[in-house]
């Protein structure tokens, strides 16, 4: 019933990732890349945090209306 921080670190890693590509891309003077690369990764991490908010309502959900 914990949080799986494995969650945590792909963001983190995926925050990384990201920002290293921007750094690189702004260096090479290609600044518009760099900033669609910055925006593809938060719409990648909003999607994960999605599904993680999914995953508890539906809990909270069989909680409270006595469903699995």
């Amino acid at each position: 019933m914990g949080f799986d921080v494995n969650v945590v670190f792909q963001i983190a890693g995926l925050g990384i990732i990201v920002a290293m590509l921007h750094s690189v891309l702004k260096m090479v003077g290609k600044e518009d890349y760099a900033h669609w690369v910055t925006l593809l990764g938060f719409i990648v991490a909003l999607f994960i945090v999605i599904s993680l908010l999914s995953d508890l309502f539906q809990k909270v959900k069989g909680v409270f209306l006595f469903q699995n």
